[in-house]
């Protein structure tokens, strides 16, 4: 009978004390095939305790912030550390401060680059970011310095929202071009008649905090609202009165879409010539998230075929753009310089969140909003080493096994081992694997301190099993099995039981490997990426597929087939290293024997 793990309420346990080992990756992937000895090549180990190392026991902590913060947050930072505001620092300038100081504060426009951690000389603890998005520190540097990084994720959401809204109303009214004409001395009436928002759908692509408080005003405006997220929960966009739809159905029967997703390889430019060309003729377009999820060229090209009657941004791929971009001078278009979260409210809710941030990770408390490394014993990191990556990959997989707009609520993980409970500490797995299944759709770095706290926001509950084995105890795991339960897969072969997607894997010679999918017995390699097909077993499907993809000048790594007996059906998995365009993919699926297929990034 299978020992049950219960999940902990909280990663943070009593025993565990806080490491900085300066040589771990961001990504939290250390390297299966390298020996437990060289995990650590240059740790300097650092325990971050309350009398942080700044000259002794009784020494303040300094904090440099370098860029305006709210006094609120400044009062909170001021009780526990000496606090050094100096804003607009050049590269230069900051080089030479940072040695002296713990920590920093920055908000989006200071760089803090691999230079900066460089030149800390490793005093450098903690870096905060007034704001959600981080794409101006470098994570990887800070982990090899021992630097934490977290951020202030949820201050501004109904900034946010609010903006949005506005720019929304004022869009569909002409607020601006309007107000340009009557303080150029015109009273133009008839040119600018807007649309109304009653009875009209607005897509949201997005469906987090932000996106889910666009659609708590937009309902109130008498709009209905449809939006797409594979994650968001049926139950709660349903409570809502918000319908969740595949990325094509939102886009192609919105007359308003409103964009509240990060900025992620997935996402990079999501509303694309392709997308546009879905689109029905008039749609408007909001974008208070990221710039780079819209391809500006192609926008400005559907604004001026009237594809796009409108758009409203407040984000751009480049800020502050260009004076002559065509897309910010565009008449159809209505720009702010990127004011989401320019309230007074959201701006001392950010002050706030990010001091407390800040102040715990100098009193060496485990921060929910940490966004690098994890930090855990580098005992448990060695012996679990091979099987982190594992980890993350089969959640990776999962993941990208489940159709769009179906959401993921219930995850089950089974450990084979011949541990005990007691023994087997799964929490960097566990960590691992919720890495996989969220990070592929979502700006949430995931690590051992926030794992459990984002699944649980993000409405996900993982739990966790153990089936003991007879065998040696010196091996800690034998195979991972990861269920996602009542989802609707892109590959039906993956489905087993009750609806779980279920996929298994297991490390041998410390590469991690696919075993089992579904029900069926696999053995493929989890790198690169990965074509899985199901098929009737028959002669020539090898070669076959093998000579689509050699056309296509993409290099197969290795082939797989498990079938369930020979003429029957089998499921063949192909390891290739480059992606098959679309042409090379759509020849192997009107392969008559191939019944369904997918491709998957690991």
């Amino acid at each position: 009978m299978a020992a049950t793990l219960a999940p902990a309420d909280r990663l943070a346990a009593p025993s565990l004390r806080i490491h900085h080992p300066s040589s771990l990756s961001r990504r939290l992937l250390v390297p299966s095939r390298l020996p437990a000895t060289s995990l650590f090549p240059h740790r300097r180990p650092r325990v971050v305790a309350m009398a942080v190392e700044t000259g002794g026991a009784n020494s303040k902590p300094r904090v440099l912030v370098a860029e305006k913060l709210g006094e609120a947050g400044l009062a909170l930072l001021k009780g526990l550390a000496d606090v050094d505001c100096s804003y607009n620092l050049s590269p230069e300038e900051l080089r030479a401060k940072i040695a002296l100081c713990d920590a920093l504060i920055v908000r989006s426009g200071t760089k803090v680059g691999r230079d900066v951690f460089e030149s800390s000389g490793g005093k450098l603890r903690v870096v905060g970011r007034a704001g959600v998005g981080i794409d101006n520190v470098d994570l990887a540097a800070a982990t090899e310095h021992g630097c934490l990084v977290v951020n202030a994720p949820t201050a501004n959401t109904v900034a946010a929202a609010e903006h949005g809204i506005a720019l929304l109303t004022a869009m569909a009214r002409n607020i601006a071009r309007s107000d340009a004409s009557m303080k150029a001395g015109k009273w133009e009436r008839n040119k600018y008649v807007g649309v109304s928002l009653v009875g009209k759908i607005l897509a949201i692509l997005g469906f987090g905090k932000v996106g889910s408080e666009v659609a708590r005003r937009a309902k109130g405006l008498g709009m209905h609202v449809i939006a797409h997220d594979p994650y968001a929960a049926a139950d709660r966009a349903h409570a809502m009165g918000v319908e969740l739809v595949t990325f094509d159905e939102a886009i192609a029967s919105a007359d308003f879409i409103s964009l509240h997703m990060p900025l992620t390889p997935s996402t990079s430019k999501i509303l694309n010539y392709e997308a546009f060309a879905k689109m029905k003729k008039g749609v408007r377009v909001i974008n208070v998230a990221r710039g780079g999820v819209i391809d500006e060229e192609a926008l400005v090209k559907a604004l001026d075929s009237g594809v796009v009657a409108q758009a409203a941004l407040d984000v751009f791929t480049k800020e502050p753009p260009s004076a002559d971009s065509k897309l910010v001078l565009h008449e159809k278009v209505i720009a702010t310089p990127h004011l989401g979260a320019s309230t007074v409210e959201a701006q001392e809710e950010v002050a706030i969140e990010i001091a407390e941030a800040v102040i715990g990770a100098l009193k060496g408390e485990l921060a929910a909003t940490a966004v690098n490394a994890p930090m855990v014993p580098p005992e448990v990191l060695t012996e679990l080493a091979p099987f982190v990556v594992l980890a993350e990959k089969l959640g990776r997989l999962a993941v990208q096994l489940v159709a769009g707009g179906s959401g993921v609520k219930s995850v089950k993980v089974t450990y084979a081992s011949a541990r005990t409970s007691v023994d087997l500490d799964t929490r960097l797995l566990r960590a691992m694997i919720t890495k996989g299944l969220i990070e592929p759709i979502s700006d949430v770095h995931i690590n051992l301190v926030n794992a459990d706290y984002t699944a649980k926001k993000r409405g996900i509950r993982i739990t966790e099993e153990r089936i003991p084995l007879d065998g040696s105890p010196e091996d800690p795991i034998e195979s991972i099995q990861v269920h996602i339960a009542n989802a609707e897969s892109k590959f039906p072969t993956a489905v087993s039981g009750l609806g779980e997607i279920t996929v298994e894997g297991r490390v041998k010679d410390g590469i991690p490997h696919l075993t089992k999918i579904g029900s069926f017995q696999v053995d493929a390699s989890m790198e690169g990426s990965l074509i899985l097909c199901r098929q009737v077993d028959q002669p020539g499907m090898i070669g076959t597929v093998g000579s689509i993809l050699g056309e296509q000048n993409v290099n197969v790594s290795y082939m797989s087939v498990g079938r369930i007996a020979p003429r029957k059906h089998a499921v063949m998995a192909i390891g290739v290293d480059d992606e098959p365009t679309k042409a090379a993919l759509k020849k192997i699926g009107d392969i008559p024997a191939v019944e369904e297929f997918v491709f998957l990034k690991l």
